[in-house]
């Protein structure tokens, strides 16, 4: 355990440190309650939406008063998205429905819930760590940093992977705590918090597969950070923690791969050999990671090690940031296109801040020394929160996605619901297969085609046309930019007949050629 500084700046009064601790959490949990009917298109739709239809299919599957045919058409669409990652939340969700209905907040309130127990761990972990400021200040980035406020109520697995990824950081750097101790109530201790770290880092893999990076790289730093390497590989402990932590992915992928086969094709394009000596793919990887972390916390979280008092903190530290650029440089596409895989990243910075954090407030302590001096500084910290909690609702109520609903329901209509459909259009058509029910073969965009080229495929806009469009009614387009960047497509298209538009779309006949 780490031993307060006599000069803490919120641990020297208990009562501003219980009234700090409900005001984080309390905002933290509100903010992201805002506007929390409207639908999960203001972050990765796609993502989103991908866990939307599943959980629906699984809701529609034994719902009562459901109509033949959508409950059919429910069931088929989440039967044929991909399926990586075990459907949990999604069943959470699903079960959930039950009670609510068919209620897309019910997922942003799970997922902010799940945030909110991980910011409470984090703090936990942090005060261990390096001390209560550092904690405050450490709690208060994970939980108000823009991007992680938008992203951390999403409906996907991650708020959910990062929430047991930090639980376990916690209950393993609590074992390592416990392991140089030779008295029979530590040595219990040591194995209560082993057998708990092995089961949250094991479930932590079990919901997203790659949390296993930052699950191994959190034990050995925390390991290391006390014990030798040959200690901890004679250490009982840390191979039960090592089984419990394997097995629940690996029976996964034992029932995906081997038994049923649904897995066979899901890990392929992860890693791209060329791109580790693309500088492109690094810069893109820069730019994603100052999104989801901000560039100036990024730089005072890799200045942490020379404000780090104890060995301990510092390997856990290293072990974070090992863990993350070899998680990076593995999955070296998404890495540098996929924003959301920065999540785990989050709470990386946030330890890392921790010891600069301790640093200032302990000089802050030393000058604020009248109360009066104490409680204007406060003001000033709970200012600049408040600011940015102002800033991210202003960002959330500028865009209302609510009348989307109706506008693809009506696309659904024009098409008819059992019609061959192609369609150019938003999130690969996961917006007109939920609200539209329509299941389209989607025409893939410039940014697909790109990575079919990048993992030596071939897309041939001509031959894919004919088999795309083949035995198909309609074509239709609702992303207007997209479709002007392929000029092949455009052409080809105003060779048919248009069949309706409206605001924001166009479907063409295929079987009305124009002149015929």
């Amino acid at each position: 355990m780490n031993s307060e500084s006599p000069r803490s700046f919120f641990a020297s009064s208990r009562l501003t440190l219980i009234v700090t601790l409900i005001a984080l959490f309390g905002l933290g949990l509100g903010i992201r309650l805002f506007d929390l009917t409207d639908l999960p298109l203001d972050f990765q739709p796609t993502r989103q939406l991908l866990s939307a239809l599943k959980a629906r299919g699984m809701f529609y599957q034994t719902a009562p008063n459901i109509p033949d045919w959508q409950r059919q058409m429910a069931i088929q669409q989440w039967k044929t998205k991909a399926e990586v990652e075990p459907e949990v939340f999604e069943r959470i969700v699903a079960f959930t429905y039950r009670f609510t209905g068919e209620q897309l907040w019910v997922a942003r309130v799970y997922s902010s819930l799940f945030w909110i127990v991980g910011g409470i761990f984090l703090f936990l972990l942090v005060r261990d760590l390096v001390s209560t400021d550092g904690a405050v200040i450490a709690t208060a980035y994970y939980l108000f940093f823009p991007y992680a406020v938008i992203a951390s109520r999403s409906f996907q697995p991650d708020p959910l992977m990062v929430m047991l990824i930090i639980l376990f950081w916690w209950a393993v750097n609590r074992w390592a705590d416990l392991t140089p101790g030779s008295s029979p109530e530590r040595r219990w201790q040591a194995w209560l918090f082993a057998l708990l770290a092995g089961l949250l880092g094991g479930l932590a893999i079990f919901i997203k597969f790659v949390a296993a990076f930052f699950v191994i790289g959190a034990a050995l730093g925390a390991a290391l950070g006390r014990l030798s390497l040959r200690e901890l590989i004679r250490k009982p402990q840390a191979w039960v923690m090592a089984v419990l932590g394997i097995l629940p992915a690996a029976a996964y992928l034992y029932y995906g791969i081997v038994l049923n086969g649904f897995l066979g094709q899901q890990f392929s394009g992860r890693f791209i050999p060329a791109l580790l000596l693309d500088p492109f793919n690094y810069i893109q990887w820069a730019v994603k990671a100052n999104m989801a972390a901000g560039g100036v916390a990024i730089m005072l979280g890799l200045l942490s090690p020379f404000f780090v008092r104890e060995r301990r903190g510092r390997f856990f530290i290293f072990g974070l940031w090992i863990a993350y650029i070899l998680f990076g440089l593995y999955f070296d596409y998404q890495i540098a296109t996929h924003d959301y895989y920065h999540l785990p990243f989050i709470p990386i910075v946030a330890v890392s801040l921790a010891p600069i954090a301790d640093w200032v407030l302990t000089q802050l302590a030393d000058l604020t020394t009248k109360r009066w001096m104490r409680f204007a500084a406060l003001g000033i910290l709970f200012y600049g929160l408040l600011a940015t909690v102002w800033d991210v609702r202003n960002q959330m109520k500028s865009a209302d996605y609510r009348p989307q609903a109706a506008l693809w329901a009506q696309i659904g209509d024009a098409l008819g619901h059992g019609s061959g459909v192609v369609a150019l259009t938003q999130d690969y058509g996961s917006r007109l297969a939920y609200w539209g029910w329509q299941n389209a073969a989607i025409w893939p965009n410039s940014g697909a085609i790109s990575y079919i080229d990048l993992r030596g495929d071939s897309f041939d806009s001509k031959s894919d046309f004919a088999n795309l469009t083949k035995n198909k009614s309609y074509f239709l387009v609702t992303d207007f930019e997209e479709l002007n960047r392929q000029p092949y497509l455009k052409q080809m298209l105003q060779g048919f007949s248009v069949f309706a538009q409206g605001d924001g779309y166009v479907i063409y006949d295929l079987n009305a050629p124009v002149g015929k």
